[in-house]
């Protein structure tokens, strides 16, 4: 990674969307949006709508399947000089294993992300997420499978962050990323029904970052691995936060909606934090935070 910021899952694609407006070959790396075996249409919309601090979503992970994305969107992938990252999600614990071995190998990936706190899918997603046994089954399953680096994208939603990240490092990630989205809900007043056709769907935005932070920092003090911090980053100093709390990385989501230029924007920021404060290396500031 030429930078610490990456582009999380979901809001930026696979990529070609934002590369018109977007030099991708500034991006720390591309995560793309979550990929099933086979295509999926996700949930019925309305899936997405605007609150305070953020946004709600209930996209249900829609994509074109494995053998889409290899064939529609890695090959543009492929001349940049960003490493891409696939978002990886299942049903079953033997889904994400299959998975897994499909994209093993294949040019053009760098590395998997394990999705198993999506909480707007009604099966897999955070039901594995949320139990630790079927936390390390679903890494073991892909770990099997792959020699890529599998990334764990873990859910906020537990009592213990700490033990889920060791969980998650035991069974074979080498690294993890938190959080996903927070579970929520909005009612139309006017109507008393649901605003999303799903009923519920994932808070992101600003609204969740401090959550966020205390989570990363937990996590980074229990695992040895690199931890990736993901919520609310809109400018540099959310970024800074997560690498000060012990995170080694950061990935920017939401902010897309608005900035679409806001990884750089961030990476930009924290260059000139660096410079200000006359350090040579991100690696200086991870994990300094006094207590």
């Amino acid at each position: 990674m030429k930078n610490p910021v990456m582009a999380a899952s979901g809001t930026f694609g696979y990529g070609r969307e934002y590369a018109d407006v977007v030099d991708l070959n500034r991006l720390g790396a591309l995560v793309v949006k979550g990929l099933l075996p086979a295509p999926w249409e996700g949930n019925a919309p309305p899936r997405l709508v605007e609150v305070p601090g953020g946004v709600v979503n209930a996209i249900g992970l829609q994509n074109p399947g494995i053998e889409g994305f290899v064939r529609e969107y890695l090959p543009f992938l492929r001349p940049f000089d960003v490493p891409v990252v696939v978002n990886v999600w299942g049903r079953t614990v033997e889904e994400y294993g299959e998975t897994a071995a499909r994209l093993d190998g294949v040019d053009g990936v760098s590395g998997l992300e394990l999705n198993v706190s999506c909480p707007n899918v009604k099966r897999g997603g955070s039901a594995f997420g949320t139990d630790v046994r079927m936390l390390a089954r679903v890494v073991r399953a892909a770990r099997r499978r792959t020699r890529l680096p599998l990334i764990a994208k873990l859910a906020p939603t537990v009592p213990d962050i700490g033990r889920f990240a060791r969980a998650a490092e035991e069974a074979g990630a080498d690294a993890v990323s938190l959080i996903n989205s927070i579970p929520a809900m909005v009612i139309d007043v006017e109507t008393r029904r649901p605003v999303l056709a799903n009923v519920t769907g994932g808070l992101s935005g600003p609204a969740i970052h401090p959550v966020a932070v205390k989570l990363v920092y937990e996590a980074a003090q229990a695992v040895s691995v690199p931890v990736i911090g993901i919520g609310g980053i809109s400018q540099a100093r959310d970024a800074l936060e997560f690498l000060i709390a012990g995170a080694t990385a950061v990935a920017v989501g939401t902010a897309h909606f608005s900035d679409p230029e806001a990884c750089l924007t961030v990476a930009n920021g924290i260059e000139t934090y660096l410079v200000r404060h006359g350090l040579g290396s991100v690696s200086e500031i991870v994990g300094t935070l006094e207590v």
